[in-house]
C-alpha cells in the first residue's frame, strides 16, 4: 500500500510516524485541563472529543458522548465493525481533497508541548515470556545452557499476571524500587534499594472486545484492538531471590510504561508476518490460520542524566516465537474471561545478535560485560537519572507506521520507607 495523502502536509512526509495510513488513538490534556481523545496525524492531534461535542464526528446514532471523558475504553468495547466504520470516517475527513478541511482546522492541536495521558483504562495486565532468544539468554545466565529453556517452553506461551495499577503512560518517571535481596554468597536476605534495575523491550496488545470462555487464535486476533510499545521495568536482584517457585512478583510491580498512541490492526495489516517454524508441533488450539506477527523495527535508547542518547539495541517484533493472538487464545483456555482494556505484554523482544538484545540483563550478560555508551559511560544495569526511550515503526512504501516514543526516567529510591 502506498502513502495515503492528507491535506495536513506534515502527514505526507516519509519521516513522520503518523501518516494518514496510521491514525493511532491517544488521550491528551486539553487547554481547559480536561482529558480529550485524539488521533495523531502528522505533527498534529485531531481533537475527537471536541468534534463529537459539536456533532461533527458521531460513531453511531445512539452514541453521542462516547469520547466525553477522554478515554478510548468505551469505544474499544464496541467491536470491529464500529472500529472499521470510525476509521473510514477519519480517513475521509483527513484525506487530501476534502472540501470541508478548513472546518477541521480549529480542532487540530500541535503535538509538541501537549501532555499525553493514559489512552485507556487497563483492566488487567498479563506479561508473557514468548521470545526464544531472550528465554535462551536468560535461561543460560540463570541455569546454564543445557537447561536454558523450561521443558514446557516450546509448547505453551508462558506468562504471569502483573499489576494493572502500575501501568503508566510514556513520560512518567519511574522510581527505583526497594525489595528483599539475597546474593548467592549471602547467608541471609536483606531489604534495600534494587541495584540491578532493568528495562525490557516489549510490545503490548490491547483487548477490545470481551470474552466469556475459550476462543480460537482467529477469534483472539479479532478481539485485539491495537498495539503499543511496552517497557516492562524489572528489578533483577529482587527477581533472582523471589522467582522460585512461582515466578516474578515484586520484581515486576514497580512500573510498566506504554507508548502514548494505540496503533490499530488496520494500520499494521500490510506488515503481517508469520511466526517461526515450530521446533515442536503445537497443539491444535494454538495453530494460526494466517500470519499473526508484524514486521516492526524496534530500538532502545539510553541517555545518562544530562547527556546524549546511545542506541543500545535494535531488533524486530517478527522474531517472537508466539504471537499476541496465540497468547490471548491460550489465556482463555481455562475459561478465564477477558475484559475490554486487558493488556498483554509480548515478553522481551531480543534478536539473535548481541546488539539486538532487548534487556540490559542480556546486553551486559548479568553485569559481566558492561555496555559501552557513546558518552564514554558504561552500563551493566540502569543508574539513577538514566532516561530510557523505546521506539518502533513498520516501514511502508514511502511512509512509516510509528508508535511515538515510549520514555521513562529512573528516579532515586525513596528513603527507607519503613524507618521510624
Amino acid at each position: 500500500m502506498p502513502l495515503m495523502k492528507s491535506w495536513i502536509e506534515t502527514a505526507n512526509s516519509a519521516d513522520t510516524d503518523f501518516p494518514l495510513n496510521n491514525l493511532p488513538y491517544g488521550s491528551f490534556q486539553a487547554e481547559d485541563g480536561a482529558p480529550h481523545c485524539g488521533v495523531a496525524i502528522g505533527d498534529m492531534i485531531l481533537d475527537v472529543t471536541a468534534l463529537e461535542a459539536e456533532g461533527l464526528l458521531l460513531v453511531a446514532e445512539d452514541e453521542d458522548e462516547l469520547f466525553a471523558f477522554g478515554d478510548w475504553t468505551e469505544f474499544m468495547a464496541m467491536g470491529p465493525a464500529v472500529w472499521a466504520s470510525f476509521r473510514e470516517k477519519l480517513i475521509t475527513l483527513l484525506s487530501d481533497g476534502n472540501g470541508d478541511a478548513q472546518e477541521l482546522v480549529p480542532y487540530l492541536v500541535p503535538q509538541a508541548g501537549t501532555q499525553m495521558l493514559m489512552p485507556f483504562t487497563v483492566a488487567e495486565y498479563t506479561d508473557f515470556y514468548a521470545g526464544k532468544n531472550h528465554a535462551m539468554n536468560v535461561g543460560t545466565i540463570m541455569r546454564g545452557a543445557e537447561n536454558a529453556l523450561p521443558p514446557n517452553w516450546l509448547s505453551i506461551p508462558i506468562g504471569y499476571n502483573g499489576r494493572a495499577s502500575s501501568v503508566v503512560v510514556s513520560g512518567t518517571d519511574v522510581r527505583r524500587p526497594w525489595g528483599q535481596l539475597k546474593g548467592p554468597n549471602d547467608d541471609l536476605p536483606r531489604f534495600e534499594p534494587c541495584k540491578r534495575f532493568d528495562l525490557e523491550l516489549e510490545m503490548g496488545a490491547i483487548v477490545g472486545t470481551a470474552s466469556e470462555g475459550p476462543v480460537t487464535v482467529q477469534e483472539a486476533d479479532d478481539m485485539i484492538f491495537g498495539y503499543v510499545l511496552l517497557n516492562d521495568w524489572s528489578a533483577r536482584d529482587i527477581q533472582g531471590w523471589e522467582y522460585q517457585p512461582l515466578g516474578p512478583f515484586q520484581a515486576k510491580a514497580t512500573a510498566t510504561s506504554i507508548s502514548p498512541w494505540i496503533v490499530t490492526k488496520p494500520a499494521l495489516e500490510a506488515f503481517r508476518t508469520s511466526t517461526p517454524e515450530r521446533e515442536r508441533e503445537l497443539l491444535p488450539y494454538l495453530h494460526e490460520p494466517k500470519p499473526m506477527l508484524y514486521d516492526i523495527a524496534l530500538e532502545v535508547g539510553l541517555a545518562p542524566e544530562g547527556k546524549d542518547e546511545t542506541i543500545i539495541a535494535r531488533t524486530n517484533y517478527s522474531v517472537m516465537y508466539y504471537s499476541s493472538a496465540q497468547q490471548l487464545a491460550h489465556h482463555t483456555t481455562a475459561g478465564c474471561p477477558m475484559n475490554t482494556g486487558d493488556l498483554l505484554g509480548s515478553g522481551t523482544i531480543s534478536g539473535p545478535t548481541k546488539d539486538s538484545r532487548g534487556a540490559l540483563l542480556e546486553l551486559s550478560w548479568a553485569g559481566q560485560e558492561p555496555v559501552a555508551l557513546d558518552t564514554g559511560d558504561t552500563r551493566t544495569f540502569l543508574e539513577d537519572g538514566d532516561r530510557l526511550t523505546l521506539r518502533g515503526a513498520a516501514q511502508g512504501d514511502g511512509y512509516r507506521i510509528g508508535f511515538g516514543d515510549c520514555t521513562g526516567t529512573v528516579l532515586p529510591a525513596l528513603a527507607d520507607p519503613y524507618a521510624r
